[in-house]
């Protein structure tokens, strides 16, 4: 790719003789814009940008701003020599010869037969379309010469008008867009740094308030649900001895309404039963995972705590969200070299259509010694597409998966770097035997540095196994998209099993692997031997790991609501001037909604960042707490090393003291 590839072929127009508009050093340095001679041969305007429009192309220093044809410029070049002069500028270079035929001239496309008022727009020139009073118009006007002594309407261009206007209208709204950032920029900074400190203090309260939110929820859930008992009890008692409420589901058959249904009393029944089965499950989960519950809640808060004593973990996100942005740099820059490294392939175009030449691989160094001219007069060598037949062209989409894989691979390794080197950290808290005492100094840069220096390996191979699964699911994609509309029923029943099968395997090979790369921070094994141990310690403490999942998914899921909530609504009121105070401060903006959404998301985002790392420290102490119970029984040769919350809960007491 970095040999053969050429980005000038993505930044800068092809003019037909395959040179690039606007490239400096070169003729065309001073002539950036793409002009077509007959832009009526075009279909859309994702023909003049993807495809080859069958016209000849000039690069220009700029579009024409009048209409005009050749006929009428040739006929007065006499005695109007500026309208000449302005007109010749379309035409090829080195044209300069108005007393030649118009029908030779035409022929032989050394002019356009006419121009039309256009502006530029993606370095290419395309009419200067608007609407009068509903009706389409170019500079004003509905009708042009063609300059083939015909009048036209300018709805002869209506198929590509429509593309182009809402092109344009798009472009006039990504200006506003641009504006509304380059007015509110600052305030969007400072919205992302309110929501670092909320998340930041939402992490730190977490170990006072986890448990308080967590039964809240619960307790709020169960009171929902008894509400809802009673409420369909209510219009199961209401409609008793209403004519018709007797009637059976079965009686009355599928009802497009479903309104019907609440006029009977089997279903409020139905509805009632079902709320009072999903009150009792609940509340017998509650009374007999109470300790499981409470562990859970009591790790989420030793999280917290531990997160205090290593603050520096917070800021970790922001070393892995560069490594990642490498990557797709990397990707990037090499998917565009590889894309452009085909060779300029030239095509006969022919004005006659019965050309049997037409279209064809032609070479313009000796095209003109060819019958083809003689056989079809008028016809040109124009540039068509970048392409080529060698080995190399032919399977550049295989090294478009290569580098996709490659880029899988780096982007599962930078994130299992960042796994690794939080798990090591928070690790060395939870075996530490006075905390904060005999925390390690630095132990995010140790853990790092471990990471770096001993796990390389192990990491790059569970990153592998991950990249390998995401590369077939990425195939599997692609065929879906390229035999959509030709498969059949058996084809997309089985394309949508192995897309459910692989989506899963990739999610529980994610699990399998964050939890490996605890088990190889913390004793330093292989990545095969560490997952296993992984597995079947996860495995012998099932039920936990379902209540501490679902109940850090919810704190968390709660934590981004509140953050991106919060600080949406205070944007909102301030972006719209709601609040007095800041009303003279706020910018005047075409979309509110821009700074708005951006405020939003982009708190989402951060408060994901910093709550990962949270997430990353529960799942630690959890491995390290299920060791702990395993390996220890609190004797003097065997203390624990959990927290004095968790042996509360746990009803153990410690035979002797931690050894120093």
């Amino acid at each position: 790719a970095w040999v053969h590839g050429d980005p000038r072929k993505v930044i800068y127009p092809t003019d037909s003789y395959g040179q690039f508009c606007g490239q400096k050093d070169t003729l065309n340095e001073n002539k950036s814009i793409l002009f077509y001679f007959n832009i009526l041969k075009c279909a859309s305007p994702v023909v003049l940008i993807n495809l080859q429009c069958p016209t000849t192309q000039l690069c220009v220093s700029k579009c024409p701003d009048r209409f005009a044809t050749y006929i009428d410029v040739q006929a007065s070049y006499r005695y109007k020599p500026d309208q000449w002069n302005y007109f010749r500028q379309f035409c090829k270079p080195g044209f300069n010869n108005p007393r030649k035929s118009v029908a030779q001239v035409l022929r032989d496309e050394d002019c356009p037969s006419m121009i039309i008022p256009s502006r530029p727009f993606l370095k290419r020139c395309f009419p200067d379309f608007s609407t009068k009073n509903g009706v389409l118009t170019v500079a004003n006007q509905t009708t042009f010469k063609d300059g083939r002594g015909k009048t036209r309407n300018v709805t002869d261009l209506r198929e590509a008008a429509n593309g182009i206007n809402n092109v344009l209208d798009a472009r006039s709204v990504g200006m506003k867009i641009f504006e509304d950032y380059a007015i509110s920029w600052y305030w969007i900074l400072i919205g992302l740094f309110i929501a670092m400190i909320v998340s930041l203090l939402f992490l730190v309260l977490l170990r006072f308030t986890a448990g308080v939110l967590f039964w809240i929820f619960i307790f709020g859930v169960i009171g929902i649900i008894g509400y809802g008992i009673w409420h369909c009890y209510w219009e199961y008692d209401h409609l008793k001895g209403i004519p018709g409420s007797d009637l059976t589901v079965y009686d009355i058959g599928f009802q497009t309404d479903f309104r019907v249904y609440l006029q009977l009393r089997q279903t409020w029944l139905a509805f009632m039963i079902i709320l009072c089965v999903v009150e009792v499950i609940i509340i017998l989960m509650l009374i007999f995972l109470r300790n499981r519950i409470r562990v859970a809640i009591a790790l989420l808060k030793e999280g917290s705590r531990a997160i205090g004593y290593i603050m520096s973990t917070l800021f970790y996100p922001i070393v892995t969200f560069i490594l990642i942005a490498i990557c797709i740099s990397y990707w990037a820059v090499t998917a565009v070299f590889l894309a452009t490294s085909g060779e300029p392939v030239y095509k006969v175009m022919a004005n006659q259509t019965m050309c049997k030449y037409a279209n064809l691989t032609c070479d313009p160094e000796t095209f003109n010694t060819t019958n083809v001219t003689k056989l079809c007069p008028g016809a040109q060598c124009t540039f068509a597409f970048y392409g080529g037949e060698s080995l190399y062209h032919k399977y550049i989409f295989i090294f478009q998966l290569a580098n996709a894989f490659v880029f899988l691979w780096l982007v599962n390794f930078a994130i299992a770097l960042g796994q690794c080197t939080l798990a090591g950290a928070f690790a060395s808290y939870y075996w530490a035997s006075r905390k904060p005492a005999d925390i390690p100094l630095w132990p995010l840069f140790s853990s790092f540095g471990r990471a770096i220096r001993y796990h390389t390996g192990s990491l790059a191979f569970g990153a592998l196994i991950l990249a390998i699964v995401q590369l077939i699911r990425v195939i599997l994609e692609y065929l879906d998209h390229k035999l959509k509309g030709t498969q059949n029923s058996f084809t997309r029943f089985l394309l949508c099993c192995l897309k459910c099968c692989f989506w899963c395997l990739e999610k529980f090979l994610k699990f399998i692997n964050r939890n490996a790369y605890i088990m190889i921070a913390i004793y330093g094994k292989n990545f095969c031997t560490s997952a296993k141990e992984a597995f079947f310690l996860l495995m012998r403490n099932v039920v936990r790991v379902a209540v501490l999942d679902k109940v850090t998914d919810f704190l968390l899921f709660l934590g981004k609501i509140l953050v991106a909530g919060g600080v949406g609504v205070l944007a909102f009121f301030f972006f719209t001037q709601r609040i007095p105070v800041f009303a003279q401060e706020a910018p005047t903006l075409n979309y509110y909604w821009v700074p708005l959404l951006t405020v939003i998301i982009g708190s989402y985002l951060v408060a994901h960042g910093f709550f990962s790392v949270y997430a990353m420290c529960v799942d630690t102490l959890f491995l390290c707490f299920c060791e702990d119970l395993e390996r220890n029984d609190g004797s003097t040769a065997k203390p624990y090393f959990m927290s004095a919350s968790l042996h509360r809960i746990l009803g153990k007491k410690e035979l002797s003291p931690k050894k120093a």
